[in-house]
């Protein structure tokens, strides 16, 4: 008889069909002793390195028997197989296991099969085997949602077409209706819902309706309640496919009236459409009370979506005409729409209620008293239709532009104070999977402090929180002096580990020629020069800690911490740190005395550098032409060029001279190390050149579509240094990204220019002018992110951006598309603002132009705004 060490060494080598010969003799207590060797085992495997995948791999089938077979009841069985960290991708032995269970009474297999579904992370996986355990208990089917999930992916993977499959399914009525319950669509419902697609579930859930297999009526059940139950468009489509193949009859559709309602209310709009379609037949046959269309509309009347609020008037007006009897119920919802950002809405709902109010005293009270929601150029419509208690209340107070508070310098927290707190600061960094730059400083800063005051305490504090780094273990210990990332390079200088090659300036081994690569060289430089320091003369702190969060260094405190040095003999800073040190101090003439007093080298570089040496690099605006042949860029389009920094290329160590090198546009980026942020810390009084070196990252979230390009404005709004040409640009084309939350980035930074008092609004509207032209940026964009702004409280400064590129667009310099939004966002504005700007060139042609089209609309909106404004 095989005994524990046997079977272990077979489980080891993973012959799992061998298992079953040698468990079968086991007795209580041998299997008792086995599990134990199995749990080790198990242990041992997952602690394991990715080297040892293969091994892990050949185990796991075997351990998964084994362990399952020396178990006694159903809940540890059922742990067991559902362990986590198991592989979920390799077959599993089912049959295997199966046949080791075989001999355990049917309620016994019962109770697993229904552990296991009860399991959410394992069920659709394991739905066979609890299939097979179902099918061999004759116990009811369990049908969560993983078992749903698995129920749909065998029925795909059956080798038939989807309908007979599905014909041909086990539990296919207990199944089908969970298909509506599940929180999103099992992976098949939702990719294979397209009528592109000839054998796809709606069409086999309605052939097996029509043949009798499946309730009808309980499709149309499960389709509905699950639409009603909202969700994201996507997950939705797949139920809108299956109630289009089932094609519901007119007294299907009136059954679910309120369902119908409801989803007009709150549903995506391509569905809150499709919905009030069925609602508008339902009317025309007659079959909807006038207080089922009032609630519907007074739902739908609030929505922001043009589209569906316009067919929503259209309806109430139909209905008013079949019916007048009904406007004392359905007429005073039209105050929802006097308050949509729409004007062209609220004038409609206007003339909508000055065709039906007849005498009515009460009702033309209710609507005035809901006027006030309607924009100025409505309101002496307002009056004359529903009397003078719909005229505004008189408002003398001078407009107020809202703007947030300037933020303000947050100053960085101290380093660490003790041992402990250190260690506790680098763990976290370490181990975290975004960096904080702030942190990162901190912590580093602590490393170098602690080393200097007692390395062999730091060290010893340092070991445990660093334990399981694979440069600690001699095996494993194969990297250079510049391949550790981050602070695990500076631990290793703590705990006096001895890389296995040469020494390598920097952790980038290759590169690509944008800044990305040069920063993070030059930033790692940094790390590797306080290593070795640590390692042969430790410094008593870095010269290059920033005094504010955003990475920004006093010049008073740079020059505190080099008479420092002086004092404690410290001959030469690390020339690393002291370039750093350079790039982030804020250049301010008044520390220049105190500089120069120093009397060394360093104090006499930072007296150069806070004088005419440390001008930031000359930026070239030019537009691309069709022999430029930059990467990614059309001819039109604008782009900048940064020129040399001499005293980067000359003065500063060799690591840092590719910061100052000429960058003309056009370069291609294939890294993203370092992240924004860090970049930031490292220039944080240089946002011009930083901007300029952004603004292709800008220009693809605008017209290609990428995302979180467009995070560090709010960043580089609140920097230092100059807010110039570079960081309109940047701004502007930040404002016209494709995604709304790359917009709102945008939004921020041109709130908190304007609240700084930086903001040139000539300028941006002229970039954005330029931007529309090139078509670079699109005016419907552009307008979301500008009305975005305006509904902050900051009326004022959306409009002067607003004036500066509406001729632009008003004299045929843009795409029309979408100008209508913007008139629209201007417009408002001024409404609210007030102004005494002339008219922008074009504007009166525009509103001229004959039809109610939006563009003509909204230009005489705005074109009366400014003649009321000015008339004022």
């Amino acid at each position: 008889m095989s005994t524990a060490p046997d079977i272990l060494a077979v489980v080891r080598t993973g012959r799992t069909k061998e298992l079953p010969v040698l468990l079968d003799p086991l007795d209580r207590a041998g299997r008792r002793e086995l599990l134990t060797g199995l749990k080790e085992l198990r242990a041992e495997l997952r602690r394991g390195g990715w080297e040892r995948w293969r091994e892990r791999e050949r185990a796991t089938p075997a351990l998964l028997v084994a362990g399952a077979a020396c178990q006694t009841g159903a809940a540890a069985v059922a742990s067991w197989i559902g362990a986590r960290g198991e592989s979920r991708w390799q077959r599993r032995p089912y049959d295997v296991l199966l046949g080791i269970l075989a001999d355990r009474d049917p309620a016994w297999l019962g109770d697993l099969a229904h552990r296991l579904a009860a399991r959410p992370s394992g069920a659709a996986v394991d739905y066979p085997l609890i299939l097979a355990l179902v099918e061999r208990a004759g116990c009811p089917m369990p049908t969560p949602d993983g078992c749903v999930e698995g129920w749909a992916t065998a029925v795909e993977g059956a080798g038939l077409p989807l309908t007979e499959a599905l014909r041909r399914a086990p539990h296919l009525t207990a199944f089908v209706p969970r298909l509506f319950e599940t929180p999103a669509p099992v992976a098949g419902l939702s990719w294979r819902c397209g009528t592109e697609d000839p054998d796809h579930w709606p069409a086999a859930l309605a052939t097996l309706a029509a043949e009798g297999l499946l309730d009808r009526a309980a499709l149309l059940d499960g389709c509905t309640a699950r639409l009603v139950r909202g969700g994201v468009a996507n997950h939705l489509k797949p139920y809108r496919a299956v109630l289009a193949a089932l094609r519901p009859t007119g007294e299907e559709e009136r059954a679910r009236t309120a369902d119908w309602i409801a989803m007009t209310a709150d549903a995506p709009p391509g569905l809150a459409g499709y919905a009030q379609q069925v609602v508008a037949r339902l009317a025309a046959a007659g079959h909807l009370a006038p207080g089922q269309l009032a609630e519907m509309s007074a739902a739908v009347l609030f929505r922001p979506e043009r589209k569906l609020v316009r067919d929503q008037l259209t309806l109430l007006r139909k209905e008013l005409a079949r019916d007048p009897a009904a406007a004392p119920g359905l007429l005073p919802v039209l105050g929802e729409a006097f308050g949509h950002p729409d004007t062209d809405i609220q004038e409609r709902a206007l003339e909508l209620a000055a065709a039906h109010l007849g005498e009515d005293a009460a009702l033309r009270a209710e609507l005035a008293d809901r006027a006030h929601l309607l924009s100025p150029g409505h309101r002496a419509r307002a009056v004359a239709v529903l009397g003078a208690d719909a005229a505004p209340a008189a408002d003398d107070a001078p407009y107020q532009e809202l703007l947030p508070p300037p933020p303000l310098p947050a100053p960085l927290a101290p380093a660490p104070a003790t041992v402990e707190e250190t260690v506790e600061l680098v763990a976290a960094v370490v181990n975290s999977r975004t960096e904080s730059a702030e942190e990162f400083e901190r912590a580093l800063d602590g490393l170098v402090r602690h080393a200097h005051r007692d390395r062999a305490a730091l060290a010893a504090a340092l070991a445990p929180a660093m334990a399981g780094r694979y440069w600690l273990d001699p095996e494993r210990r194969h990297f250079h002096d510049g391949d550790l990332p981050g602070l695990e390079h500076i631990a290793a200088a703590v705990l006096d580990v001895r890389p296995s090659g040469r020494r390598q300036p920097a952790l980038v081994t290759w590169r690509s020629d944008c800044h990305h690569s040069d920063a993070a060289e030059a930033r790692h430089a940094r790390l590797v020069e306080a290593a070795w320091y640590i390692r042969t003369r430790p410094l008593p702190f870095l010269l290059a800690t920033p005094t504010l969060a955003s990475g920004s260094l006093d010049p008073q405190v740079l020059v505190a911490r080099l008479a420092e040095y002086a004092r404690l003999g410290v001959r030469r800073a690390g020339p690393a740190d002291f370039a750093q040190a350079l790039l982030r101090v804020r250049r301010d003439a008044a520390a220049v005395p105190a500089a120069i007093a120093l009397g060394t080298p360093e104090g006499e570089r930072l007296a150069a550098w806070l004088g005419a040496a440390g001008r930031p690099a000359a930026i070239t605006r030019r537009t691309l032409s069709a022999d430029d042949g930059v990467y990614g860029g059309a001819p039109g389009r604008v782009v900048l060029d940064t020129g040399e920094r001499t005293v980067l290329r000359t003065g500063f160590p060799q690591v840092f001279r590719s910061l100052g090198r000429a960058r003309p546009a056009g370069g291609r980026c294939w890294d993203g190390l370092p992240e924004e942020e860090t970049l930031l810390a490292m220039f944080p009084e240089d946002r011009e050149l930083l901007a300029a070196w952004v603004l292709p990252v800008l220009t693809s979230c605008a017209v290609a579509g990428a995302r979180r390009g467009t995070g560090v404005l709010p960043g580089l709004a609140a920097a230092g240094g100059p807010a110039g040409e570079a960081l309109h640009l940047a701004v502007a084309t930040g404002l016209g990204a494709r995604h709304a939350e790359d917009r709102l980035q945008a939004v921020d930074a041109l709130l908190t220019l304007a609240a700084r008092g930086e903001l040139d609004t000539g300028r941006l509207g002229a970039d954005l002018g330029a931007l529309l032209a090139e078509g670079t940026v699109k005016p419907g964009r552009l307008a979301d992110a500008l009305r975005t702004a305006a509904d902050t409280g900051a009326h004022a400064t959306t409009w002067a951006v607003l004036a500066g590129l509406l001729p632009t667009v008003l004299t045929g310099g843009a795409d029309p598309r979408g100008t209508g939004e913007l008139l629209a966002t201007a417009a408002e504005c001024v409404e609210q603002c007030g102004s005494d700007a002339p008219l922008p060139a074009g504007l009166t042609e525009t509103a001229a132009r004959p039809g109610r089209s939006r563009l003509a609309t909204q230009a005489a909106r705005l074109r009366d705004a400014l003649q009321r404004s000015q008339a004022c």
